[in-house]
C-alpha cells in the first residue's frame, strides 16, 4: 500500500503527500526560466530570454524583480564588466547567497547549471509547501529522465506549476532548449517530488554534489516515486 494520499489541489494541479510531509504533482505545462544564468538577457535583447520576460525597459513586472540595479545609477540595470558575459546584463534568482554581492553572478543560482524549481508566489503562500532552497526530485513520464533539483526562483503569482530550468529542462531530455519560445524542451508530463524544510545550511551557495547527494538520500528515504494514481484509489 503507498503512503501517498491526496493533498490537495493547486489550479488543476492534484498534489499527493507522505506521511513525512514530501508531496508529489504532475502537470504537462513545462516553461524555461533563464535567471540566474550569465547569458539570460543582452542590452541589445541577443541573450537566452527576450528581455520582454525582464520587464525592461518596460513590462507587468517591476524589472528590479529580475534584473540587479547598477549600484551608480539605480534606474538602469547592472551590465557585467568582465568575464565571459561581460556586456549582459545581471539576472536574479529568489534563492541567492546571503553573503553575495549583488553585482556577483555567484550570488545566484545558475540556470545553465543548475536544475531548479520555480514556484508561484500563489503557490509559495500555501502552508506546508516549503520554499527557496528546498530539494526535489524530478522525471519526466514519457522517457524515463529524471534528476535532483532545488527551489530556486519564484515566477508571478498566477502563474502555473510547471516552470524550471534551463539545466532541469536537458537533464529530463530537453535538447538545445530555449527560453525565447519552449523549444527543445522534452515532449511528456513531468511529475516533481518535493521535500519541504531540506534546504541545507547555507541554503546557497552548496555544491551541486552535495544537493544532489542530500535529495537522493530523501528520495531513498521514502521509498522512490509514489504512484499517485494509485494513491488517489487509496484516498
Amino acid at each position: 500500500m503507498t503512503s501517498f494520499v491526496h493533498w490537495q489541489e493547486y489550479r488543476g494541479v492534484e498534489i499527493f503527500r507522505h506521511r513525512s510531509g514530501a508531496y508529489s504533482y504532475t502537470t504537462d505545462h513545462v516553461a524555461l526560466d533563464a535567471d540566474g544564468s550569465l547569458f539570460a538577457y543582452h542590452p541589445e535583447n541577443i541573450g537566452r530570454d527576450d528581455l520582454h520576460f525582464a520587464s525592461w525597459p518596460k513590462g507587468e513586472e517591476d524589472w528590479r524583480w529580475i534584473l540587479v540595479a547598477d549600484p551608480s545609477d539605480p534606474d538602469r540595470p547592472y551590465v557585467q564588466r568582465s568575464g565571459p558575459a561581460k556586456g549582459y546584463f545581471l539576472s536574479m534568482t529568489s534563492l541567492r547567497s546571503a553573503k553575495g554581492s549583488p553585482t556577483d553572478p555567484g550570488t545566484y543560482v545558475d540556470s545553465e547549471a543548475v536544475p531548479y524549481l520555480v514556484f508561484p508566489g500563489d503557490f509559495l503562500r500555501l502552508e506546508q509547501v516549503g520554499g527557496f532552497g528546498d530539494l526535489a526530485m524530478a522525471r519526466n513520464l514519457a522517457n524515463g529522465r529524471e534528476s535532483w533539483a532545488i527551489v530556486a526562483d519564484q515566477a508571478p503569482a498566477s502563474h502555473p506549476l510547471g516552470e524550471i530550468s534551463m539545466r532541469l529542462a536537458e537533464s529530463l531530455g530537453g535538447v538545445n532548449v530555449n527560453p525565447r519560445n519552449g523549444e527543445g524542451i522534452a515532449s511528456g508530463s513531468v511529475q516533481y517530488l518535493v521535500f519541504p524544510c531540506s534546504r541545507l545550511d547555507p541554503p546557497w551557495p552548496q555544491s551541486l554534489e552535495a544537493l544532489a547527494k542530500r535529495a537522493n538520500e530523501l528520495f531513498g528515504a521514502i521509498g522512490g516515486w509514489p504512484d499517485v494514481v494509485q494513491s488517489a484509489i487509496e484516498a
